[in-house]
């Protein structure tokens, strides 16, 4: 009687023991599909990210084409010849607006300060070209001043007024008008900054006009505005 006794009760112990393996079993791979899962209810799909951090991010380059041209004054550039917006985009950004009728004080300036290597040689540049009319207006508020800057003895000197001011026109990097309002500010070769505003079709600088955008050199992207720009510092 007691070895039956001790016989049944081993046999209920091994079906408790079968019992409680068998669940352990099922549980193990159920705890790792849980964990599996709950990862990646945690994390967004890897493919989401680009999307949205790229989304709104400008490309970069700068580099402009005939088509991009635009602005008010586009029609005074030009259509034909040296000073032709096709004659510009084969040409360094210092040669391409000396041919240019609108920007002819500027290359002036630009002369005087010694700057067409400097400014034909750097790979990358975006340039806000004062227009003649600028100019113009710049001497009405202050008579004398244009030929003061360009004819004075330290006029090349890198710490001149007329330096100072055409470099303060240079940023050191090429922009389309995309780009150039989402930075809002971008810096200049002199130092200081300039701030963008308007939208990309409209944009100024510093509160001036763009007269003719997005207008491509072979080195640089050029904006012809109707003012000339003051550094803080001066």
């Amino acid at each position: 009687m007691r070895k039956i006794q001790k016989l049944a009760a081993v046999g209920a112990f091994a079906t408790i023991t079968a019992v409680v393996g068998a669940c352990t079993n099922s549980q193990g791979p159920a705890t790792g599909n849980e964990t599996s899962e709950a990862t990646s209810e945690a994390s967004p799909p890897a493919a989401q990210a680009p999307v949205t951090s790229g989304a709104q991010a400008p490309s970069g380059n700068g580099v402009t084409q005939i088509g991009d041209i635009f602005g008010p004054a586009c029609d005074q550039v030009p259509k034909q010849g040296p000073g032709s917006v096709q004659a510009m985009a084969g040409e360094p950004v210092a040669t391409a607006a000396s041919n240019n009728p609108v920007l002819t004080t500027l290359t002036k300036a630009v002369k005087a300060a010694k700057l067409t290597d400097t400014l034909n040689s750097t790979p990358e540049l975006t340039v806000f070209a004062p227009a003649d009319s600028a100019f113009q207006q710049l001497d009405r508020q202050s008579p004398g001043l244009v030929n003061q800057m360009t004819m004075a003895p330290d006029a090349a000197s890198p710490d001149s007024r007329l330096v100072k001011t055409l470099k303060y026109h240079v940023i050191g990097q090429r922009y389309n008008a995309q780009e150039l309002v989402q930075a809002r500010t971008v810096d200049t070769l002199e130092g200081a900054k300039v701030n963008i505003a308007g939208t990309p079709s409209a944009p100024t600088v510093n509160g001036a006009q763009v007269l003719c955008g997005n207008i491509p050199t072979r080195n640089a992207t050029v904006f012809i505005i109707g003012q000339v720009l003051t550094p803080p510092a001066i």
